[in-house]
């Protein structure tokens, strides 16, 4: 009986021992595990509940909320993809997760990052321990996310094939203050990265395409006429398409801010192409015979002599053109023409009007004059007669084509937009300009541009316009096919040891 007692209590005993035992291990125990704590904020974090992402936060700071919402609006965070990895123990109340999470940005598309979440027991419960860098590791230490605009990149013009305008093509004087007429309004955006001490870095970057305008420049005729300026200080090339009015080419290496478009010279005799037009709708012809003496006077008025005085005695219309007479040109100007006939026939072939070519322009100018002496310095490009290069080019595109075109750069729509309407085309007389290509051709054949090296086929007329106390400037108008060009040569010399030879280049180099 005595046994079965001490049986009952050496079990009464091992049963308030136990329990004992379990209250202090239950006191003990923690809540969860890392895995499951981990598991449910990814959870959250992939719905957008930062509330539910709170409550699993050990202290979460008073900015939690505001942080979370400021940044998915700061980047226009459409999504986020969270992929964890393994929970990995780091000691025996702490762990952590790395994971790989991509958010998806509304303006810069997917954006990948790379970060760890860092959980430990607290109040008997894993928690997980947020940081800044929880979000993002470029997060840590005061650092900052933002997306920023930058500026578009600068419209590119590119020639009307499509190619990039050839380096050094002597074209950016004209092409540079383009862009901002293609300039659009819309922006790039930048995410940027900014840590305090450190210098901004650029994370995923967005650039509109580029804005890319055609111009009428033709790839292999503005490298053409690039490489013939190639060693000639103070030159320049314009090339038209006389059917069209097109610019194929405008290379420009005149010095001192002066412009092959907006800058007007003496054209010498390249302008006995306007006054021949003028004595042909006269009814002068190509082969009637006239003198070309070594100097010739004007009533009342001063004597005009010919270039190296010399005398050619009896020739052709058409000869005392390809010869460049000024003493027949003179002579039979005074006689059978007024000025304001000259100023008519020169209006009709472009002068005294601007050129909407998309880069501005303008041709040229003839004062009125009564006085004899200078019509007569009128008629051989001298006097009050100026011209620009562009508008020269225009005058031996008139003569291929048989009518006057205004040039441009653009595309019609575009010239309109930013030069304003162009010149109406004018047709010119077919007797008249027939009998200038008879004269043009005549120039090379056995003129002043014979035996220059000029491409079988190429018509055109040399000039040499005297600049008083500096060196005369040399031109060279003339037409090959459907191309017409105006090489001028500031202060170079005659058109044919200045501006002949680097027609020759421009030619064979096409």
């Amino acid at each position: 009986m005595r046994r079965k007692r001490l049986i009952v209590l050496v079990i009464a005993v091992v049963a308030v021992l136990g329990a004992g035992a379990f209250a202090v291990l239950a006191a003990g125990q923690v809540k969860g595990s890392a895995a499951k704590t981990a598991a449910a904020y990814f959870d959250a974090w992939r719905k957008g509940d930062v509330a539910g992402m709170a409550l699993l936060v050990d202290r979460p700071p008073a900015d939690f909320f505001d942080r979370h919402r400021e940044l998915s609006q700061n980047l226009h965070v459409e999504s986020i993809r969270l992929t964890p990895g393994p929970v990995r123990g780091t000691g025996e109340e702490t762990a952590e997760v790395r994971f790989a999470g991509v958010r998806e940005l509304t303006d810069l598309g997917p954006w990948p990052f790379d970060s760890t979440l860092r959980l430990g027991v607290r109040d008997r419960a894993w928690r997980v321990l947020w940081t800044p860098e929880t979000l993002h590791p470029l997060l840590k230490d005061g650092g900052t996310l933002e997306v920023e605009e930058v500026e578009a990149p600068a419209a590119e013009l590119v020639t009307s094939e499509g190619a990039k305008i050839p380096n050094d093509s002597y074209a950016d004087a004209y092409l540079n203050p383009l862009k901002p007429e293609f300039a659009k309004a819309n922006h790039g955006l930048e995410l940027v990265s900014r840590m305090p001490g450190r210098p901004d870095k650029a994370l995923l970057t967005r650039l509109p395409k580029a804005n890319v305008e055609r111009t009428t420049l033709s790839q292999p005729v503005q490298a053409a006429a690039a490489r013939a300026l190639d060693g000639v200080a103070n030159s320049s090339i314009v090339v038209l398409r006389p059917s069209t009015g097109e610019i194929l080419a405008l290379a420009d290496r005149l010095e001192d801010n002066f412009s092959a478009v907006r800058d007007a010279f003496p054209p010498g005799s390249t302008f006995k192409t306007i006054v021949a037009a003028a004595l042909l709708e006269k009814g002068v012809a190509t082969g009637d015979e006239m003198g070309c003496p070594a100097s010739y006077a004007p009533d009342f008025a001063a004597a005009i002599s010919n270039d190296g005085d010399v005398d050619r005695g009896t020739v052709t219309f058409a000869d005392a053109y390809a010869y460049s007479c000024n003493t027949t040109f003179v002579e039979q100007a005074t006689s059978r023409l007024s000025m304001e006939d000259l100023r008519r026939t020169a209006a009709r072939w472009g002068f005294d009007r601007p050129m909407a070519t998309g880069v501005g322009g303008r041709c040229g100018t003839m004062q009125q004059t009564d006085d004899t002496d200078m019509f007569s310095l009128d008629v051989i490009g001298q006097g009050t007669v100026v011209a620009t290069p562009l508008c020269m080019a225009t005058v031996a595109a008139a003569v291929q084509s048989g009518t006057w075109r205004s040039p441009r750069l653009l595309s019609e729509d575009d010239v309109r937009r930013v030069d304003g309407e162009p010149f109406p085309d004018v047709k010119l007389d077919e007797g008249v300009v027939g009998a200038l290509r008879e004269m043009m051709a005549a120039v090379v054949d056995h003129g002043t541009a014979s035996q220059a090296g000029l491409p079988e086929g190429v018509a055109g007329k040399t000039g040499t316009a005297e600049v008083q106390d500096q060196t005369s400037h040399g031109w060279f108008i003339g037409y090959r096919g459907d191309l017409a060009f105006c090489v001028f040569v500031r202060n170079g010399g005659s058109g044919r040891s200045a501006a002949v030879p680097i027609a020759v280049r421009f030619l064979n180099g096409l």
